[in-house]
């Protein structure tokens, strides 16, 4: 593999790693719907305020969420709505597995 390719495999990999958490996940769902505090998404999915820091941080690491200061306030939003496409996407190939196993199952 050449160089320049392997490092975007490495970095799609350092990507799907940062999806890997469902708190994660869920962070990016209640971003889509609007931009949040860190409070207002600890509120909104009942998780320490603390822990939402650090699954922010982790995705801000991989450049999909970015923050905004106003006044003394920050917002958290989504850099790029096309990520929850993708999750969607990923979301359907999960849902057919789901459904053709259940098939297998009732043979």
């Amino acid at each position: 593999m050449t160089h320049p390719r392997r490092e975007i495999f490495q970095l799609h990999a350092n990507l799907c790693a940062a999806l890997g958490d469902a708190n994660r996940l869920l962070v990016l769902y209640e971003l889509a719907r609007q931009p949040r505090r860190v409070s207002d998404l600890a509120a909104a999915l009942e998780l320490p305020q603390p822990a939402v820091s650090r699954y922010l941080k982790k995705l801000r690491e991989q450049c999909l969420v970015q923050s905004t200061r106003e006044g003394a306030s920050v917002f958290y939003r989504l850099s790029d709505p096309r990520i929850i496409d993708a999750l969607e996407l990923l979301r359907e190939v999960l849902r057919d597995r789901v459904e053709a196993r259940a098939q297998l199952l009732a043979k």
